[in-house]
């Protein structure tokens, strides 16, 4: 069983966004998935009552290792934890049971500066983990917009892993959550095609992780294609 836990210190950063997109994205693939919200707001569970079939969900009121236990037993393939944006004990609980971090951030100075602490979090722990960069300008042709560049160039000086794509900023990841997600709801859109990269990515870093582990090699940390 894979766990995905999203984690930023700051809020607005995207987590719930692309908590919600990727276990969309996951089922409609055909895989048992579980949603776990683990930020006391609640944006997660809202997210998924709204949808006209609800994905299997639970929350962390007490504690992660519960639930995650119980998914195991009851053979889920993949669980997405959505976290508060805190470093409180249970967002650590969520780093330290999962497979792979995903740190979503938006290409601009204060969600960048947030990103160390989370990173701190995942390498005390030995977990993989990769920043997503989310709410990015539309990209003209290939080239990335001035600020998503800076943002690169910043998280590679600090020895940070970032994703090669981005999550760009569009309407249809907002007004789709209600619909399941753009795996779902606009499988098509340009904004479904950005999630898929991401879930592709998540999937090859995940598959190499886990190969690591059963040859008894280090973990990766966080290389997303």
């Amino acid at each position: 069983m894979n766990v995905i836990a999203v984690a930023s210190r700051k809020g607005g950063a995207g987590k719930t966004t692309i908590c919600a997109h990727l276990a969309a994205h996951a089922h409609a693939l055909g895989h048992r998935t579980l949603l776990i919200d683990a930020d006391p707001q609640g944006s997660l569970a809202l997210c998924n009552s709204l949808r006209s079939s609800a994905l299997p969900f639970t929350t962390a009121e007490r504690g992660i290792d519960r639930p995650i236990a119980l998914a195991l037993v009851d053979g889920v393939e993949w669980v997405f934890v959505d976290t508060a944006p805190t470093m409180w004990v249970v967002v650590q609980e969520a780093i330290r049971a999962a497979t792979m971090v995903l740190i979503p951030a938006r290409p601009g100075f204060l969600d960048l500066a947030a990103v160390s602490e989370t990173v701190k979090c995942a390498r005390e722990r030995d977990k993989p983990y990769a920043v997503v960069l989310n709410a990015c300008p539309v990209k003209r042709g290939n080239k990335d917009a001035p600020t998503v560049a800076q943002a690169r160039a910043w998280l590679d000086n600090q020895g940070i892993p970032v994703w090669s794509g981005q999550i760009s900023q569009r309407a249809s990841l907002v007004l789709s959550l209600a619909a399941g997600g753009p795996g779902e709801d606009a499988a098509r859109s340009l904004g479904g095609a950005e999630i898929a990269r991401l879930w592709s990515a998540v999937e090859k870093s995940v598959a190499a992780v886990n190969a690591a582990r059963g040859t008894g090699g280090p973990e990766l940390r966080g290389r997303a294609a």
